[in-house]
């Protein structure tokens, strides 16, 4: 499902196998382990983590056709996923997300919920699917979404057209940070970027504490217990 390695001070966290990666309650469950493998071990030293994926795809959202098996999953899926949200941003360093394929619904959330975002240019999309699945998107992403990309038309692009998104078009908008040529080439930039942010020798619990700051009406959000909403039962998986 997932791998933590470490290198230095750098925490490597890879989503793994050639599927799309679909967010749901063993893979959540196996993500939020590795974070709090990474709490555990974290001390007075200055530390970043890099969260990326093999294949094709970081992540193409939510398991929907779990969600949809039985009611409780919806309320469930929904629960986990705001868990992991709010174990990224009450982490006690910087997060850098190096998208390697495509980022889609809650896998764009997902990465959105990193301090940084470097892209591969050659392969993946950026991808608010909710309209064309017929989900509603909860307040609280919505707020993650108006943090991270302060252009209101932009706003409208990701969320009321659906676009799809290349990492030239996502760096130009600045909803990435940079982009890169490959693979490999967008996680050597990530942990380039993490071992100078290392390198400032930041308290990560202030980190945290001046990220939740930052994301205030983010974390609020996380806290309802509003659920996901598919709205019609012919949703396009």
């Amino acid at each position: 499902m997932c791998t933590l390695e470490k290198r230095g001070n750098i925490y490597l966290l890879t989503i793994t196998g050639p599927g799309e990666h679909r967010l749901e309650p063993i893979l959540i469950d196996a993500i939020r382990s590795a974070l709090d493998r990474i709490k555990s071990e974290t001390t007075t030293s200055s530390s970043a983590l890099i969260t990326t994926a093999e294949g094709k795809f970081f992540s193409n959202g939510l398991d929907l056709a779990w969600m949809q098996l039985i009611p409780s999953n919806l309320q469930l899926m929904s629960r986990k996923f705001r868990s992991l949200i709010s174990d990224l941003i009450s982490l006690p360093m910087p997060t850098i997300a190096a998208i390697t394929g495509h980022a889609s619904a809650a896998g764009l959330i997902l990465a959105l919920s990193h301090d940084y975002i470097l892209m591969r240019k050659d392969r993946g999309f950026l991808y608010m699917s909710e309209l064309d699945v017929r989900l509603k998107i909860p307040p609280w992403s919505m707020a993650l979404i108006e943090s991270k990309v302060g252009n209101p038309k932009v706003q409208r692009e990701i969320v009321l057209r659906a676009a799809r998104l290349t990492a030239k078009e996502g760096e130009k908008w600045g909803i990435i940070d940079a982009a890169h040529d490959s693979a490999e080439g967008t996680v050597k930039a990530a942990i380039g970027l993490g071992e100078q942010l290392v390198k400032r020798k930041w308290d990560g619990h202030v980190y945290a504490q001046n990220r939740m700051v930052v994301l205030r009406k983010v974390w609020d959000g996380l806290e309802s217990k509003e659920t996901y909403r598919i709205t019609s039962t012919g949703s396009k998986l």
